[in-house]
């Protein structure tokens, strides 16, 4: 059985699509669009909490018999550091005065990392989605042991062909290789690494030569026609997310919405300002600040991301949206503004026309 059929088979879906995770825009209901449509909705949870990720999955589960992914963080626990946060916070001061408040005292670690959040993995063994997939990295082997153990198919994210040999020696069943052009958080494992940026197709490529394991292109993939590159350089599945961000299900809100359907669409960058990792956004006042000549390094993950969502909440609240985390991959002016089930079949239209 080759590799896409084997993807089909063991996700237990139709068509190889999978919608990116997504945490803060998917939703239930856009995962159950995609899965009811036929291909494989997400749930991001890594950044609820046990109990939140735990009623996202049951109203999925209720809108839909279908499978469906849930997609976790294994970051390492951020490396506290009181000096560096401090210094980040007097250099955002200025936008913080903008925004109308004092910086915070201190900052957070707003995010548990999967690789230490026993009672999420419970939950999941509780609750059984067919699908759970990893970012940042990979869970211990007891984690993926007995995830595997409860009948639930596994992926992890690769930016690299060494992340997805060490995928591959975890046991981990399905490697979803995310290219440089993809929104949000890239998915490498260590940030301090040299990141070679390999582009999608490229690392599809080099996957399909080193593994046999189903490969999910992910990453600048926006219509069908990309979807037939994709599968012709050797992926079993694609994945989108900037794609059904316009979708009416998707959590975007108004502002985020505007950003993606205008001009602004046409600039993204990769940047740790927003979060304290490398993630790919529309380019907005709060990232060209935090990338000026002599700006400090921001906090480590998540602990950055606590001061730039303090600091878009009280400027959203003034009407000001310049400081939002509005995730875009390169190809976000390709966007359409369609419910999911009907973009998951224009999609599929493309790639056999």
């Amino acid at each position: 059985m080759n590799s896409h059929n084997s993807f089909l088979k063991r996700s237990g879906i139709r068509y190889p699509i999978v919608q990116a995770p997504m945490a803060g825009v998917s939703t239930p209901q856009l995962a159950a669009s995609v899965t009811n449509a036929g291909g494989l909705g997400s749930l991001g949870i890594g950044a609820s909490s046990p109990a939140q990720a735990r009623e996202m999955i049951k109203q999925t589960q209720a809108l839909t018999t279908g499978p469906f992914n849930v997609n976790v963080f294994c970051h390492q626990p951020a490396r506290r550091d009181p000096a560096r946060e401090a210094n980040w916070l007097k250099y955002l001061a200025p936008l913080f005065a903008e925004a109308g408040v004092e910086p915070p005292d201190s900052l957070s670690e707003i995010y548990t990392s999967f690789v230490e959040d026993a009672e999420t993995l419970e939950m999941l063994l509780e609750l059984k989605p067919a699908v759970v997939s990893f970012h940042f990295g990979i869970p211990s082997p007891e984690y993926i042991s007995v995830l595997q153990g409860a009948g639930v198919y596994t992926m992890a994210t690769a930016t690299s062909p060494g992340e997805a040999a060490q995928i591959e020696a975890a046991g981990i069943d399905a490697i979803v290789a995310q290219g440089i052009e993809a929104g949000g958080h890239r998915g490498i494992f260590n940030t301090e690494a040299t990141d070679e940026g390999l582009s999608t197709l490229v690392l599809v490529r080099l996957l399909s030569r080193q593994t046999a394991l189903p490969v999910i292109a992910a990453g600048g993939i926006m219509d069908g026609f990309a979807m037939k590159a994709a599968m012709a350089s050797g992926a079993a599945a694609v994945q989108l997310g900037t794609a059904f961000v316009l979708c009416s299900e998707s959590a975007a809100n108004d502002a985020y919405r505007a950003a993606l359907k205008s001009e602004r669409a046409k600039q993204t960058r990769l940047t740790k300002v927003l979060s304290g990792r490398p993630a790919r956004g529309i380019v907005n006042r709060l990232i060209s600040f935090g990338e000026a000549k002599d700006s400090p390094p921001p906090a480590d993950y998540p602990v950055a991301y606590d001061a730039a969502k303090y600091l878009n909440g009280a400027a959203s609240r003034l009407g000001n949206h310049e400081f939002a985390a509005q995730w875009a991959g390169q190809g976000a002016p390709l966007a359409r503004e369609l419910p999911a089930a009907d973009l998951m079949a224009l999609i599929l239209r493309e790639n056999v026309s």
